[in-house]
């Protein structure tokens, strides 16, 4: 639950201390050249145009895959883990990153969602289809 708060918290809590700090060194360096913290702050306020128009997209690439890889890994670190556990943060990143592409054209019933709440929205949705994949591929093992 820790690496949920902040990416390489749960690496510290299972004491893999090298992979946590890079964790925590790369949050800070893609939360710093991507603006983040800005974005954040521009989309809860419903200034979305402006979000879009702080973010640096290169650096912002990074953050879905980094968040994702830092859940699971100290999941993954915290004990026996099923098989096919790893596909709802895989998905989880791939729409999320996806979500962050297209989060400043895409509408949603006409609504602007920016590049916080997009990515957001396909990363819940990958994850609910990789619980769907893991729970369909589970069954079938033998």
């Amino acid at each position: 639950m820790w690496s949920i708060a902040f990416p390489g918290f749960g690496q510290m809590l299972n004491k893999k201390y090298i992979k946590g700090f890079t964790l925590i060194v790369l949050e800070f360096v893609i939360n710093s050249n991507a603006h983040l913290n800005q974005i954040i702050i521009l989309s809860f306020n419903g200034e979305i145009k402006n979000s879009i128009e702080s973010t640096d997209y290169h650096w912002l690439m990074f953050y879905p895959c980094v968040y994702m890889f830092g859940m699971w890994d100290a999941y993954k670190d915290s004990g026996e883990t099923a098989d096919y556990a790893y596909l709802p943060y895989v998905s989880g990143a791939f729409l999320g990153t996806v979500g962050l592409m297209y989060s400043a054209h895409l509408t949603i019933f006409g609504i602007l969602l920016g590049p916080v709440w997009m990515p957001m929205l396909f990363a819940f949705l990958g994850i609910g289809i990789g619980i769907a994949l893991f729970k369909i591929l589970y069954q079938k093992k033998p």
